[in-house]
């Protein structure tokens, strides 16, 4: 194992598949014709190699049909092949390797346990419907439990976000490192193994395991619309980082200022218990609210001191500016009103439309939070960072006259809740902080 790893996940993993050894071994041949193991394990290695080539994904119909038909320690067999034999395209291989092979062993051994015990091989083969589906539904439960307890455990050692393990290694605290796994992985998992479940009724029918194929084609089908997706959302995201990229090189002072508020529009969001897509689309408006100030002229962003009027009047444009930018990215949708109103106040005193209270759109009031939040927190060329209970403070105060106080009270409480780890700053970046800039320009979250 390469000695970049920490430790603590080499010794992790290695008790994952000392653990999937023993569910292993032995395996019950006497109940179960070699044939049958490996004729799956080679159907789901060459699954895994079309799946991962064309979309990055995973493919687990195979593995649940070997769950709902063979005895747990054969079905934990069939996932090795793909292990051993799909191309690993990042370091650590050999623990990449080990770790593909263990952990879906361990999943559909639990699943082939729970499925037997609750009758699930003879429903099976008897082609008992609808009560089939119940022991199915327990043993994919347990699949996935077993595997976002894994990958859950991985995290907390401090070797990445799955389904990408060891891409990063800082250690992710213990009560984040389960959050969401379960609820993002049931659904797919559920399809596959309905999948599966199909694959199984037919290879126990009279048309034998060649029919059971034929499940494949659909599921092979929605996998390629499935990677079609991903890889527009992959394009988007690629849009939004060469814009926000080009803003950071402009402005060097608010550097990460834009990632920052994105995060910071995403905790308000979740307080407001918005839906997955809203919040998704508010951290694109938290992101690229200041991309108009790529039409803005680079001297007066990084002007030390206080503006001239005529200055600052050329600064309050950069909302239209940023509005025309992106008014033909389709997929932003109410992100594109955030970008245009988020300099906008309560009391009808911002910019650029003079909008009040619910004339603004929602949208915007968030990442108007969010900036002001970011800004005061920030090192600027024309202010020093103010401590985060400052700053809550100074919305506090303001809110009501420049912002809403329920997102205000939103962001309060996720601070309270998660806390705020800023990660990338300008507080390295050189800076003068003038003795002439007005008080009222450092107050209520005032920023270029």
């Amino acid at each position: 194992m390469e000695a970049t790893v920490p430790a603590r996940a080499q010794g992790y993993v290695a008790c994952v598949a000392l653990l999937a050894a023993l569910c292993v071994l032995p395996p019950d041949a006497s109940r179960t014709p070699w044939w049958a193991p490996a004729l799956l394990a080679a159907l789901n290695a060459a699954c895994e190699h079309v799946v991962r080539r064309r979309s990055g994904g995973t493919f687990y119909p195979v593995l649940l049909a070997g769950a709902f038909l063979l005895p747990p320690s054969a079905a934990a067999l069939v996932p090795l092949p793909a292990a051993l034999l799909v191309h690993v395209e990042h370091r650590p291989v050999l623990l990449r390797r080990v770790w593909r092979a263990a952990q879906p062993a361990l999943a559909v051994w639990a699943a082939g346990r729970v499925h037997g015990a609750l009758g699930g091989r003879d429903a099976v083969a008897a082609h008992a419907f609808p009560y089939a589906l119940v022991p199915a539904g327990a043993a994919v439960l347990a699949f996935c439990l077993v595997l976002t307890a894994l990958d859950g455990g991985l995290r907390a050692a401090g070797v990445g976000i799955p389904p990408t393990p060891f891409g990063q290694w800082e250690r992710m605290p213990a009560h984040r490192a389960w959050r969401g796994l379960l609820s993002r992985s049931l659904a797919p998992v559920a399809v596959h193994g309905l999948a599966g479940l199909m694959m199984a009724v037919l290879w126990r029918s009279r048309y034998g395991p060649v029919a059971a194929l034929l499940v494949l084609l659909p599921m092979g089908v929605s996998c390629w619309v499935f990677a079609q997706y991903h890889r527009e959302r992959a394009a988007h995201q690629a849009t939004i980082r060469a814009l926000v990229q080009a803003v950071d090189i402009k402005d060097g002072y608010t550097r990460g200022h834009s990632e920052r508020v994105g995060r910071a529009s995403v905790l308000i969001a979740h307080e407001l218990g918005l839906d997955d897509e809203r919040v998704e689309v508010l951290r694109f408006a938290g992101i690229l609210h200041d991309v108009g100030k790529l039409g803005v002229p680079t001297r007066l962003l990084r002007k030390d001191g206080p503006l001239t009027p005529e200055e600052r009047r050329i600064i309050e444009l950069h909302p239209e500016y940023g509005h025309e930018m992106v008014r033909g990215i389709s997929f932003l949708g109410e992100a594109r009103a955030a970008i245009l109103h988020h300099h906008e106040r309560l009391d009808g005193s911002g910019y650029p439309y003079g909008l009040a209270g619910g004339q603004i759109p929602e949208c915007a009031r968030v990442v108007a939070v969010a900036d002001a939040f970011d800004a005061m927190t920030s090192t600027r060329s024309y202010s020093r960072a103010r401590p985060v209970e400052a700053a809550v403070e100074e919305l506090e105060r303001c809110a009501g006259t420049h912002f809403d106080p329920r997102m205000v009270a939103a962001l309060v409480r996720a601070l309270g809740r998660h806390g705020w780890h800023p990660g990338v700053t300008a507080d390295d970046a050189p800076h003068t902080v003038s003795a002439q800039q007005p008080a009222a320009g450092r107050r209520s979250g005032a920023h270029r």
